[in-house]
């Protein structure tokens, strides 16, 4: 089964962490980062979509998937 998670966070060291993250864990990037003002916070925030295939056979909504 395939899952996709979108990450998203400030634009400082934070989120590549998150990132970094991500890919130690199995994680692969999916398509282009984004990069958008948030109008509310004055901040500019990003985004990058990553997906990972694991073993399992059904998808349930309850998964963490930060965990997986």
């Amino acid at each position: 089964m395939k899952l996709y998670r979108l990450l998203t966070g400030p634009d400082d060291a934070s989120f590549c962490h998150k990132v970094s993250l991500a890919l130690s864990k199995g994680w692969e990037l999916y398509g282009s980062p984004t990069y958008a003002f948030d109008a509310e916070e004055k901040t500019m925030r990003c985004g990058q979509a990553v997906t990972k295939t694991v073993p399992r056979e059904d998808y349930d909504p309850e998964m963490k998937l930060a965990e997986q």
